[in-house]
């Protein structure tokens, strides 16, 4: 599909300040080491073709929740020497986003400069989309690329505010290849068509379910809100993850998959256990049969063969969720087996991100999936069919 968006190749950035909106929000471990360079490692395209063209390219992004003041454990400076590492060539790293000191160093870049700003998230005004902070960061650059696919479910003043201030504006390589993917999959998919949905609750993916389920040839329901439709089924779930205010729209969406001819797949067996803390005791078994006061926590073997089953023939695969609390090991073998099985089928594969893009990457299996979305509540808002708001700033192409 062609993204209706302007995209960067579209502007003309020979020596002109172009500012990049990333989504460095990067994991770091205690000692403030990054632990997965993804999402940097995505942006490379986009700043080595404005680096290529001439442009001084300032870089700008967030990093956890600061909460609107400056705390040095949520500093961009473990990205800025990451960065430099991949692009093979300096990056200045600014002491804030906006502000005299800023200007100062924008005013002495050279083209095929790399600048990357502190983080944004360090300004309260930031979340708050506010018109002076959004001016402030306009008056760095003449072209504004947004590439953070991560962040472009939020109005703030570096996805949505700045647009308004700055002349020319477009998608970056990143953000062009999320729409196309995840809109794509859904807009016109390559039947047949299976989406793998899990995780904890039906009520974060009421907007997906009934999206996708009005396109899908087949869905497969696990992770924590497969209790939920085995409970509104009549089922004893024990004390498994319920959402009691959920069971009538779960029965709704199984009878609609029924009436119209999608086939719904839900977990045949499961891991339960004794309670939820480490080493409690666990065991397998057939769904009909879950002890009272057990909690069911994983997929069982029987439901990975009905699901690896179910995606063999499919085309077009969409994952997005969990099957269990895979995050522990004892409760990781659904998901984990379920990476094998996407990545082995002969279909464009599409995970949203989020814990399911962690699942794959645990499974050693990145490198077999078509496409891993960088954005876990972008892609869910994206496939709810919802326009998001750092997407729709952006001007259309020129028909």
């Amino acid at each position: 599909m062609n993204i209706r968006k302007r995209i960067i190749e579209d502007l003309q950035l020979r020596g002109k300040r172009v500012i990049i909106r990333a989504d460095y929000n990067v994991p770091l471990d205690d000692s403030l080491q990054i632990t997965d360079d993804t999402r940097i490692r995505s942006t490379l395209p986009t700043i080595n073709r404005a680096v290529d063209e001439g442009a001084k390219v300032i870089l700008c992004s967030h990093l956890g929740r600061p909460k609107g003041k400056f705390d040095p454990k949520f500093s961009l400076a473990p990205v800025a020497k990451r960065l430099q590492r991949l692009l093979g060539k300096e990056v200045t790293f600014a002491p804030d986003c906006i502000g005299a000191a800023v200007e100062g160093l924008v005013a002495k870049m050279q083209p095929g400069d790399v600048m990357l700003l502190e983080n944004l998230r360090f300004h309260p005004e930031e979340e708050k989309n506010d018109e002076v902070f959004s001016k402030a960061l306009a008056s760095l650059a003449d072209v504004y690329i947004n590439d953070a696919f991560g962040a472009a479910h939020r109005a703030h003043a570096s996805t949505v505010g700045i647009t308004q201030y700055i002349p020319e504006a477009a998608a970056g390589y990143l953000l062009k290849k999320e729409i196309e993917y995840l809109e794509g999959a859904v807009e016109n998919p390559v039947r047949p068509f299976v989406a793998i949905l899990g995780g904890a609750k039906v009520s974060g993916k009421i907007g997906v379910i009934e999206n996708l389920g009005k396109k899908v040839d087949k869905v497969i329901i696990g992770g924590g809100m497969a209790f939920t439709f085995l409970k509104a089924m009549g089922l004893e779930i024990g004390q498994s993850l319920v959402e009691n205010d959920m069971l009538d729209f779960a029965k709704g969406v199984q009878d609609h998959a029924f009436s119209s001819g999608v086939k719904f797949y839900l977990p045949v067996d499961c891991v339960v256990a004794a309670s939820r803390e480490p080493g409690a005791e666990t065991k397998i078994v057939p769904v009909q049969e879950i002890p009272k006061g057990w909690y069911g926590l994983d997929i069982g073997p029987a439901s990975v063969k009905l699901f690896s089953e179910a995606v063999q023939d499919a085309k077009t695969i969409l994952w997005n969720g969990p099957m269990g609390m895979f995050e522990v090991d004892a409760f990781a073998r659904g998901t984990l087996a379920m990476a094998h099985s996407v990545a082995n089928a002969y279909a464009l594969t599409i995970v949203g991100g989020g814990e399911t893009a962690l699942a794959i990457h645990r499974a050693g299996e990145s490198e077999s999936i078509s496409f891993i979305s960088t954005g876990g509540g972008a892609a869910l808002e994206l496939l709810e069919g919802k326009t998001l708001p750092g997407l729709a700033a952006l001007p259309n192409r020129q028909a």
